[in-house]
């Protein structure tokens, strides 16, 4: 079984985010997650780039996850101009 705490930690990690929003949609089974990451790892990346590298940064952990929802990755400065509208 796999936590959100894992994913967060993992997200953190291996893609140097700044933040990581990670909600277990499985009601605690560690099955669904959705999450949101904010990384300038994405800087000059196209949106399904992004969420190709958030799927490599979890290789390992989705061979036990059943549905992964990527909500938002944004770079620091998107999250910053979002911040100030």
């Amino acid at each position: 079984m796999v936590t959100a705490a894992e994913v967060e930690q993992a997200l953190k990690q291996r893609l140097e985010a700044k933040d990581v929003t990670v909600v277990d949609d499985s009601g605690g089974c560690g099955s669904s997650f959705t999450v949101a990451v904010v990384s300038d790892q994405f800087e000059g990346k196209k949106l399904l780039d992004r969420h190709k590298l958030v799927n490599a940064a979890l290789k390992e952990e989705l061979k036990d996850i059943h549905a992964l929802s990527v909500k938002k990755c944004w770079t620091i400065g998107q999250q910053a101009a979002a911040q100030k509208a």
